[in-house]
């Protein structure tokens, strides 16, 4: 194995993003924005889909989590089909099956074949999520990592938060298989680009890799496990169903073991678990997760917030939503040159506290509260997530060697799902246990709110755990 190089060694990142990089980038980000929106584009149709597929919301429910749980079944044996394949094939393979996969949705006659052919969605997308990334780090070698990372992350931050507005406009005047007809021109276009522009990387002719069967064994239930359990923490009963923490506890068992048989299998394992001994990208990821959790988690709670308590339907409420959207949007090239400049440490505080500061609001708001100003404050939101995924998301792959970056992607990739995860549930039962309770809705949301504050505020204390500054290695060819 070779080890990650020490975020210490002397600087040589350019002030400017290479031209190829960028190119590589766009054309990986046109494939890959569709799987990045397809999760929140179809999550605010589940009512709907209920009365068109005459099917109980339960059931219905499992649109969205077979989506999840397939796509953290191909994301682990990733890292290894991109030694298999190369990733300029496995990307159009990927991009492919989740074409397919949308085409099959949109052709669904009930809600079990929609299940199904979500499954397949989840598959493409789930190898697609992490190689993503590492397509566009290896090609850029650790040069310009925060506006490199302002670009690609762009749109996986958007995602949460646009996708419920574009889903609301495409029920509002089409019907529910236009959300994943959507789909087909990005996969095209994408894929087309991918063909042009992505270098060719096939593996070398000779011995390839065996697949780590032991390790996938493990590790596929065990995440799916804890995603699985956490899925159903919205129900009745909370964390205190069966449903719940038995998955989550097995789920995380076998997970601790994939651990102690990656430490011992090392380079050979499905996913070299050494990596975490690397500072950044432990310390990232962690952060990631926290990062996921404020994201998710208020995620869930603002549409219901202008559903519930303001009476506003699926299309008002994403519309409402649209501020946040474009603080993110404003913020993204600022975070990125504050982190190559000043370093990701005060970049992602200042973003932590401007998101708990923007979060605070909702907590005091009342049904009267003026619209007018919850919008600035969702402005002010975004402005603070934009600034957040910036250094967090660059620190993690610092010092980070090109081969090694397969393995740190699905890292930082399960990181935000878990963590994201996590959040919806923590304050899924927070509304839960306030409704039973006897409170009014209104006394729900505002402790749910004050709980998605604290959540933030953790990441701005644990932020203080980034480096200060973030020097590349000068990989220039020595005389």
């Amino acid at each position: 194995m070779t080890r990650p190089v020490s975020s210490d060694t002397a600087p040589s990142a350019p002030t400017k993003l290479d031209p190829h990089v960028v190119r590589i980038a766009m054309a990986v980000i046109a494939g890959g924005i569709a799987v990045i929106f397809d999760a929140t584009i179809v999550s605010i149709a589940l009512r709907q889909l209920t009365e068109d597929l005459h099917a109980s919301l339960g059931t219905i429910q499992w649109v969205s989590t077979a989506y999840l749980l397939a796509m953290f079944v191909a994301i682990p044996p990733s890292s290894w089909l991109q030694s298999r394949l190369g990733g300029k094939r496995l990307w159009i393979l990927a991009l492919g099956v989740f074409l397919l996969g949308s085409v099959l949705c949109a052709l669904a006659w009930d809600a079990p074949s929609l299940i199904a052919f979500r499954v397949v969605q989840g598959l493409g997308g789930g190898v697609m999520m992490p190689l993503m990334m590492t397509l566009i780090m290896q090609a850029a070698r650790g040069q310009s990592m925060g506006r490199l990372m302002a670009l690609i992350g762009l749109p996986a931050s958007l995602g949460p938060i646009v996708g419920p507005v574009i889903g609301g406009i495409i029920l509002h005047w089409l019907d529910w298989p236009w959300l994943f007809l959507v789909n087909v021109p990005f996969c095209v276009v994408g894929a087309w680009l991918a063909w042009r522009i992505l270098p060719d990387d096939r593996p070398a002719p000779g011995p390839r890799p065996s697949l780590d069967v032991g390790g996938l064994l493990l590790i596929v239930p065990g995440l799916v496990g804890v995603i699985f359990g956490l899925s159903n923490v919205s129900k009745n009963g909370g964390f205190g169903r069966g449903d719940v923490w038995a998955p989550v506890v097995i789920g995380v068992i076998l997970t601790a073991l994939f651990v102690g048989w990656g430490l011992r299998r090392g380079s050979r394992a499905l996913l070299d678990v050494r990596l975490f001994t690397h500072r950044p990208l432990a310390v990232g990821s962690f952060l990631l997760a926290v990062m996921a959790i404020a994201l998710y988690g208020a995620m869930l709670l603002l549409p219901l917030y202008f559903q519930q308590l303001r009476g506003q339907g699926a299309l008002g409420a994403g519309l409402l939503l649209i501020p946040q959207g474009v603080g993110a949007l404003l913020s993204r090239t600022l975070g990125g040159r504050l982190t190559d400049d000043i370093g990701p440490r005060p970049v992602s505080v200042l973003g932590f506290v401007i998101l708990a500061a923007a979060t605070v609001p909702f907590a005091l708001a009342g049904t009267d509260t003026a619209t007018w100003w919850l919008m600035v404050v969702l402005l002010i939101r975004g402005v603070g997530l934009g600034l957040v995924m910036t250094p967090i998301m660059t620190v993690s792959f610092v010092g980070i060697a090109p081969q090694q970056m397969p393995d740190a992607s699905i890292i930082t990739r399960v990181a935000q799902q878990v963590g994201g995860s996590f959040g919806t549930a923590v304050l899924a039962v927070v509304l839960e246990s306030a409704a039973r309770g006897g409170g009014s809705a209104t006394s729900g949301f505002h402790q749910a709110f004050w709980w998605a504050t604290g959540l933030t505020l953790l990441g701005a204390a644990l932020s203080f755990l980034l480096p200060g500054r973030t020097r590349q290695p000068d990989r220039s060819p020595s005389g």
